[in-house]
């Protein structure tokens, strides 16, 4: 006895499957000011860069905040700085 079909258990775990994800993604949006800050050494890993490349790129217009006597970077900020500079 055959209680649900292939195809209609298929369908329905795509579906379950496709509300959690776009759930998740949703909740893992974050504002602009909740974005979290990456120090020169996080940065540097990320873009794949020598810290004294990037320090190289901040004298030349990358934006950067100053907390104390530290360095930090909005990922988003550089990634559309990047995009730009790609650009022109």
């Amino acid at each position: 006895m055959e209680i649900i079909n292939q195809e209609a258990l298929s369908r329905c775990i795509r579906d379950a499957v496709r509300a959690e994800l776009q759930e998740h993604f949703k909740m893992g949006e974050t504002s602009p000011q909740d974005e979290r800050l990456l120090s020169k050494q996080e940065l540097s890993e990320e873009l794949g860069v020598s810290l004294v490349t990037l320090t190289d790129w901040m004298k030349k217009g990358l934006p950067y905040l100053r907390l104390h006597k530290r360095v930090y970077f909005k990922k988003s900020e550089v990634l559309k700085i990047m995009q730009q500079k790609t650009k022109d």
